[in-house]
């Protein structure tokens, strides 16, 4: 009997100088342990930032697209409408030539 009260002795004194360790450190142990998940998370930001996707997440994205069609009927009129209106068609190419130009 007489070792089990001083194994709870022996615990109740490390214990007591534990907490008053740790009620001394208190804030600098907060502080890194802060710092400490702050540093994590920046580094999983980072890794998770730089991720490339796979050649089937690509694949599997584009065969989601729909591809717009225009048929021959309507590319035919509207290079008949373009035709048609000089000054706009003068217009443009003024405009693909130098673009930065004020008219």
């Amino acid at each position: 009997m007489k070792t089990a009260n001083l194994d709870t002795k022996q615990l109740q004194a490390q214990l007591s100088k534990i907490l008053a360790f740790l009620k001394k450190h208190a804030p600098i142990i907060f502080i890194v342990t802060v710092l400490s998940v702050y540093a994590f998370l920046v580094f999983q930001i980072n890794q998770l930032s730089t991720v490339e996707p796979s050649q089937e997440q690509i694949a599997e994205q584009q065969n989601l697209i729909q591809r717009l069609k225009i048929d021959q009927d309507s590319v035919d009129k509207i290079q008949q409408l373009q035709d048609q209106n000089v000054s706009v068609q003068s217009l443009f190419k003024s405009a693909r030539d130098n673009p930065f130009q004020d008219n």
